[in-house]
């Protein structure tokens, strides 16, 4: 198969994925939040499966791969309707941390163009070492720039499963095709032996 084959394609795809999915890991981290970091790992150990099985013609390893990316398409659904707040979500809501802490996404306080003030409680016992944060002129509010870091990975997965599925069928036809010209059959190599066998019988007793 050449460099220009739906494989070649799928290699890239699972590149990419795999910057885009180490880049929103570390700012998941950097938000504390534990529910995406859960679901980034098993989407990156996923990735390196299906890169490793279109590198090694393993059909099963890109189906799984394939199967994944439909999950992935699910959760990301979920996270963009978390952060614009359909039904009874609320992005303001701990459920993203599992319910340990109250961080918010990274991007609310470190945004394109975000200004970070704290100001000190005062009057209030036991809180004047604590402070209340604003942030303003931020260029973009970070739920939309959750949802474009979903939508990126929902198009790629997208396009990851329409290749895995594309690729799964050729490795699968080849295996057909190799088949069918005996390539796993040792029958044809019996034949040929054994009649090779029998001209060299049938010479030995020629007359001289």
């Amino acid at each position: 198969m050449g460099c220009c084959t739906g494989r070649c394609t799928l290699i890239l795809l699972c590149s990419v994925q795999l910057i885009a999915a180490l880049e929103r890991q570390v700012f998941d981290f950097l938000g504390y939040q534990w529910a995406p970091i859960l679901a980034n790992f098993l989407h990156i150990i996923i990735i390196i499966l299906g890169l490793f099985g279109t590198l090694q013609y393993r059909p099963r390893y890109v189906i799984a791969y394939a199967t994944w990316a439909a999950i992935w398409v699910t959760w990301n659904v979920f996270v963009i309707c978390f952060y614009l707040e359909v039904g009874d979500l609320s992005k303001e809501s701990d459920l993203l941390t599992f319910h340990v802490s109250q961080h918010q996404s990274w991007w609310s306080e470190h945004g394109p163009g975000c200004i970070r003030k704290e100001a000190p409680i005062s009057g209030m016992a036991g809180l004047e070492s604590h402070s209340y944060v604003s942030v303003v002129g931020c260029a973009v509010e970070y739920q939309y720039i959750e949802v474009m870091h979903s939508a990126v990975q929902i198009l790629l997965a997208l396009l990851g499963f329409v290749y895995a599925c594309y690729v799964t069928s050729v490795f699968t036809e080849e295996e057909d095709s190799f088949d069918f010209i005996g390539g796993f059959d040792p029958f044809p190599l019996y034949h040929i032996n054994e009649k090779s066998n029998h001209l060299l019988f049938k010479q030995t007793y020629l007359p001289a």
